[in-house]
């Protein structure tokens, strides 16, 4: 079993499984966002539920390791792919890898990590590690939306490439763990790669929009 674990294609598995596992992450946190647009009763609501749920207490440490594990494995990884090939080649390769996302995963990883880390930052820390939430100062909704004003339009700006790097990660992504995995023949192919830049067109466009609306929404008050 460590031989596995330690081997190239173990390495690769086990990204894949932390890949996917982020992925349905994604769908619940996006769900709940979108909350943002339907009412500040609502999403307060819903964020509230999540807060105090025993089960996302577990989540919260599973979704912690989840990400360690997908980082870790990706700069080991990308560091055994710069050592096997210490010099780059010109001649560009056909088929799925020869993608631009797949060409520049690490740099998009590690837009996605940067921002990420804002982001925890941003709400996270504050939820977690400060009285704003307890003393009624601030509210889960005000939170988010107070971030997206135009006052911060450059927050704004950075959330919205944070999200199209996350779309064009997600959209390699998937088909590559299906691929990884061995999920994947000649008659699925077309259809996850299909699926797979469905899905990361929706993440993308779905975390896009929050931001958006709260900025042109705050030019019509």
């Amino acid at each position: 079993m460590s031989n596995f674990i330690n081997s190239s294609i173990g390495k690769k598995v086990i990204m894949s499984l932390s890949g996917l596992f982020l992925l349905l992450f994604l769908a619940v946190h996006l769900s709940l966002n979108l909350l943002t647009l339907v009412g500040e009763e609502t999403y307060n609501t819903a964020a509230h539920f999540m807060a105090t749920n025993p089960a996302m207490k577990v989540l919260e440490i599973v979704l912690a390791l989840g990400f360690l594990l997908h980082i870790i494995y990706s700069l080991i990884l990308t560091l055994q792919n710069m050592t096997a090939r210490p010099v780059k080649y010109n001649v560009p390769i056909k088929g799925v890898s020869s993608s631009w996302e797949s060409r520049n995963m690490f740099i998009l990883g590690l837009v996605i990590l940067l921002a990420l880390i804002l982001h925890l930052i941003n709400y996270y820390y504050k939820i977690k590690f400060t009285d704003l939430i307890k003393s009624g100062e601030m509210t889960e909704y005000k939170l988010v939306t107070n971030l997206f004003t135009p006052e911060y339009w450059y927050y704004v700006v950075i959330y919205i490439v944070w999200f199209i790097a996350l779309g064009l990660h997600v959209n390699h992504s998937l088909r590559s763990s299906f691929h990884t995995l061995g999920l994947n023949n000649k008659v699925w192919e077309v259809r996850l790669k299909f699926l797979g830049s469905l899905y990361a067109l929706i993440v993308s466009i779905g975390f896009t929009i929050i931001p958006l609306y709260f900025l042109l929404s705050a030019f019509y008050k």
